[in-house]
């Protein structure tokens, strides 16, 4: 008989059966996480990530200090938010429900990365989650209707620390693909282009996000 054991895994499966595949992208600190499934005849099962195979790749800690949702109607685009250094927030991004198109943007100055992106098609199908480290900004364009994201979050939302840059900035070239004009907050379509949020001050530096993930403090004299 299979059975669910206390650690959450299913009796009479090794971890090698739950291997999860954890794969760096080209942008410094972004990694998708693919789970494995186990299917029989009542379903599935899969661990949605572990602390310690993450911290391995990562070789630091992600402690979940809040967990969010957000539910969006089809072509409802959401982004890019980031967040200010201190305080910075790392997140572990992943679709439950739906489907949906999720980009990182590399917001940090001084980035071997900065300005550029990387695409993820994300869908309650395949578990894929995407983690980005501080200074990585996030945004999605939902692909269906009832569109489920949950975020795992390194820090607590304080009010005034997020960073928000236009998804449409032609300067990225984000490939969206839209086929009619995106369902978007107020604050989100007048976001800035990255370029004006760099020129106004506004974006956290590459030296300050590895500093944080290091230490949990920005360099000295900031913040």
């Amino acid at each position: 008989m299979t059975a669910i054991t206390p650690a959450g895994t299913v009796a009479g499966t090794s971890k090698g059966d739950l291997a999860m595949k954890i794969t760096p992208s080209t942008l410094p600190g972004m990694f998708r996480l693919e789970p494995q499934h186990l299917a029989d005849r009542r379903g599935r099962f899969h661990e949605a990530w572990r602390a310690d195979e993450l911290t391995q790749t990562l070789g630091r800690s992600f402690e979940v200090r809040q967990v969010n949702f957000s539910v969006s109607r089809r072509n409802t685009l959401r982004g890019i938010h980031g967040t200010i250094t201190p305080p910075g927030q790392a997140k572990l991004v992943t679709c439950v429900r739906g489907a949906a198109l999720d980009v990182v943007v590399d917001m940090r100055i001084g980035s071997p990365t900065f300005g550029q992106h990387e695409v993820t098609l994300q869908d309650a199908g395949s578990d894929v989650a995407v983690y980005m480290a501080e200074g990585l900004g996030h945004a999605f364009l939902a692909l269906t209707d009832d569109v489920c994201m949950n975020y795992l979050c390194s820090t607590e939302y304080v009010p005034g620390t997020m960073v928000d840059v236009q998804a449409l900035d032609p300067e990225l070239a984000i490939p969206w693909n839209l086929t009619a004009p995106p369902v978007m907050s107020d604050k989100d379509a007048a976001a800035p282009t990255l370029a004006e949020a760099a020129a106004a001050g506004l974006l956290p530096t590459f030296a300050e996000c590895l500093a944080l993930a290091e230490t949990g403090s920005p360099p000295a004299g900031r913040g």
